[in-house]
């Protein structure tokens, strides 16, 4: 007998000034909005304090970091207790002096932490300068149990990995939420903008069908500099030099067979609802069942970084 239980996922689109302290504050506003409208879970966008800082490598800028418990899981889990919603938050984790991470933390409705993923895949391109700031993380890929189902989080660049969806999935997470920053460069944006969103939707959409689980892309929307005002000082000198980047929104909630349940626009905060059945998993995977068939015993070199030709050959003649 299928699984009948539902539930509402809310994906917070939203946009992000120089004061971290205001953005806190729209967040809120917007967890609880989620909880009104009847929201189980909501998930944040990636680094969400901030406007997205990662555009330039300046020292002054791990001064935003904050350790994990911290003020904000703190305040965060008051408003998750008050609203009796779970919460998927996206922070810059200063884990020791010196070592910082970009990391998921997920708090279940009673406003404990049920959850910490630190972010695998770290980027390093033009205005997305995240190794500068962030080590790769060394928690692994998981999922954890809320009082309404089981989730997993992965963080933006990670949504261009199989792996991890894969790994997060046979953990038995029944949604896969990406907190995301994720843009154009005005330059391109005329002429590659709707192919690389295309893209970004499609491979995401992929991972939903690979593992019949539902995808929660949540991105950011606006154009940023990576104007920040620091705690001390009041600073907000603190702008990447050069055209910015616009954030491209788009955020969307996929159902195990890749279709798209809801989408946000390209330009404005939105909050996405979108209904979790458990049931329309096991219907999509009894009838596609990819895990099933999945050949465990032949899969040994995806841990390899490439298998040249002529090397991996000699390997199978010496077998």
């Amino acid at each position: 007998m299928s699984d009948a239980r539902k539930y509402t996922v809310a994906l917070v689109q939203m946009s992000m000034g120089p004061d971290p302290e205001a953005n806190f504050a729209s967040a809120v506003r917007h967890i609880r909005e989620a909880a009104r409208l009847g929201a189980h879970i909501v998930c944040l966008p990636e680094l969400f304090r901030a406007q997205y800082f990662c555009q330039r490598e300046d020292l002054r800028l791990f001064d935003l970091a904050e350790p994990i418990p911290g003020p904000s899981t703190e305040m965060l889990a008051a408003v998750a207790r008050k609203s009796h919603i779970a919460i998927v938050a996206s922070l810059f984790e200063r884990r020791a002096p010196g070592l910082y991470h970009n990391t998921a933390v997920t708090l279940d409705a009673e406003g404990k932490i049920a959850g910490l993923y630190r972010k695998m895949h770290i980027p390093d391109d033009p205005l997305y300068y995240e190794k500068y700031y962030f080590a790769p993380g060394d928690l692994g890929f998981q999922s954890v149990n809320l009082n309404v189902g089981r989730v997993g989080t992965l963080v933006c660049w990670d949504q261009w990995y199989p792996e991890g969806a894969r790994l997060t999935a046979l953990q038995g997470a029944e949604v896969l939420f990406y907190p995301t920053a994720i843009g154009w460069h005005p330059a391109e944006k005329e002429k590659y903008g709707a192919a690389q969103y295309d893209a970004w939707q499609t491979i995401q959409r992929a991972h939903a069908i690979a593992n019949g689980v539902y995808v929660a892309a949540v991105n950011r929307v606006g154009h940023e500099h990576g104007e920040v005002k620091l705690a001390h000082g009041d600073v907000l000198g603190l702008r990447a030099s050069g055209p910015g980047l616009e954030f491209w929104g788009g955020s969307f909630l996929a159902d195990p067979f890749g279709r798209v349940l809801a989408k946000a626009s390209h330009d404005a905060e939105e909050i996405l609802l979108g209904e979790i059945d458990l049931g329309l998993i096991e219907e999509t995977r009894r009838n596609w069942p990819f895990l099933r068939d999945r050949r465990i015993d032949a899969y040994a070199p995806i841990t390899q970084r490439f298998l040249d030709p002529v090397a991996h050959a000699a390997a199978k003649e010496q077998k």
